[in-house]
């Protein structure tokens, strides 16, 4: 089992910055991959930004060149760090892990982007 706490979402006014971050507990050596998805009010979840233990990362088109995913394996954390932000980033952002058998969530944390 593992387990996922998001932290670091907010208030922000547009062209602002926040990073996120998310702390894995439990089983957390049989983590192949971590991303960070979001989901806004009448939307989808989808995903935002992926990497693997070795460090390969993968973004969402709508955020590359404004926002990094980064992973500290040492201190089992991943982080979102979001640069640039607009309106149309609002949303639940959710941590999510993946050990080839199933997926972990997080609870989520809520980012508002004011224009």
């Amino acid at each position: 089992q593992v387990q996922l706490v998001e932290s670091g979402g907010g208030l922000v006014q547009a062209g602002g910055s926040l990073r996120l971050s998310c702390a894995a507990s439990g089983s957390t050596r049989s983590i192949n991959v971590m991303r960070w998805y979001r989901q806004a009010p009448g939307k989808q979840r989808g995903l935002v930004a992926g990497i693997t233990t070795g460090g390969t990362t993968n973004y969402a088109d709508s955020v590359k060149g404004r926002f990094t995913i980064s992973r500290d394996n040492a201190k089992n954390t991943v982080y979102l760090q979001m640069n640039s932000l607009k309106p149309e980033d609002t949303a639940v952002y959710y941590c999510n892990a993946y050990d080839a058998f199933r997926n972990y969530w997080g609870q989520g944390t809520q980012v508002t982007v004011s224009s």
